[in-house]
């Protein structure tokens, strides 16, 4: 060791450094979270999520994103894992620490142009498409461009027809034979039993133009449902909850995911291909298709394979003919 004042004797083993704080290791281990309970996102608002644990919606409890998830995407119907303060009590927060993969997707965009896709609801198993048959009519871009978000996100479609009593609903099934969908009618004066059927112990979202009686269904599926829309979106300090998507519980088992009212049903991030997908006849004959090819047939895909199959009788004419008119309905400027 140098003695004091004697610098020229002084190597590296005389030297000090504390180190800062951006030099210090880091642990690249994470808690386990081992006793983290498992929840259902049911409902959303300003960074607090309320879940159901257990889908229990008897036990809620309000969360927030743990610092370890980032920014990632957490909507309702999501499968999430929680640890902390779990009971529900009043003024409790628990933390949400991981976020379950998805088994299927509502997504939408405002436009066809706009870039920035959003996911309404996970995990559903089925996507209950709302529509009048008078007051207001139908409007089968509507229906189409819904169809077609339920095809790509994997959610199995149902088309339910509202106020019977006002119009005859056999146009309109006629229509959608091909697609071979389930069909459900009812009548705006009569109890939805055969909805209700539908819905038993499934995650099924709602979606429907403004006055088709969506609503008024959801109220006649969920009696409570004011008081369990007030419980879920208590986090909300007494905003609206009209403004995003709400999962309500069914008295008979099940949940029904109640969808904000839209004007449009943007298709931006669909490829014509995830639509393909949803019809396994086609599903082959497609990869045989030129790339970038839409499907459409002449003019538009003159050397589109998928006529292939009508022609080798694996398909019916009018299974292509209604596949197409959903292809169509993506590049269409009608938004429903």
């Amino acid at each position: 060791m140098a003695r004091r004042g004697d610098w020229s004797r002084l190597d590296e083993a005389d030297v000090r450094v504390r180190p800062g704080k951006g030099s210090r290791p880091r642990s690249k281990l994470r808690p386990d979270h081992a006793d983290a309970v498992s929840a259902m996102v049911v409902g959303k608002d300003r960074g607090r999520w309320t879940c159901a644990v257990d889908q229990d919606p008897g036990h809620l409890v309000v969360a927030m994103r743990a610092r370890e998830l980032g920014r990632t995407s957490v909507v309702v119907g999501d499968q999430v894992e929680l640890v902390g303060d779990t009971t529900g009590a009043p003024d409790t927060l628990a933390r949400m620490v991981r976020v379950a993969e998805r088994t299927s997707v509502l997504r939408r965009t405002s436009d066809d142009t706009e870039g920035y896709e959003r996911v309404v609801v996970a995990n559903a198993a089925q996507l209950l498409i709302v529509c009048a048959l008078a007051d207001p009519p139908p409007r089968t871009g509507f229906i189409d461009r819904c169809l077609v978000a339920a095809f790509a996100g994997g959610l199995e479609p149902v088309l339910c027809l509202t106020k019977a009593d006002l119009g005859d609903p056999a146009e309109l099934i006629g229509l959608y034979e091909e697609l071979e969908l389930r069909v459900v009618v009812n009548r705006f004066d009569e109890d939805p039993e055969a909805v209700r059927a539908l819905l038993v112990d499934r995650v099924s979202a709602l979606v429907g133009h403004s006055g088709v009686g969506k609503s008024t269904l959801v109220n006649k599926l969920v009696p409570d449902a004011e008081r369990a829309i007030g419980a879920v979106s208590g986090i909300g300090k007494g905003r609206h909850t009209s403004t995003s998507a709400v999962a309500l519980p069914l008295p008979s088992g099940g949940w029904v995911v109640d969808t904000p009212g839209v004007r449009a049903f943007g298709l931006a991030y669909i490829k014509p291909d995830d639509i393909v997908t949803a019809f396994p006849e086609f599903h082959a004959a497609a990869e045989e298709c030129p790339s970038g090819c839409g499907h459409l047939g002449a003019p538009e895909d003159p050397d589109c394979y998928l006529d292939t199959v009508v022609q080798e009788g694996t398909a019916t004419p009018g299974r292509l003919a209604s596949l197409r008119r959903l292809l169509a309905s993506k590049s269409s400027e009608d938004f429903g």
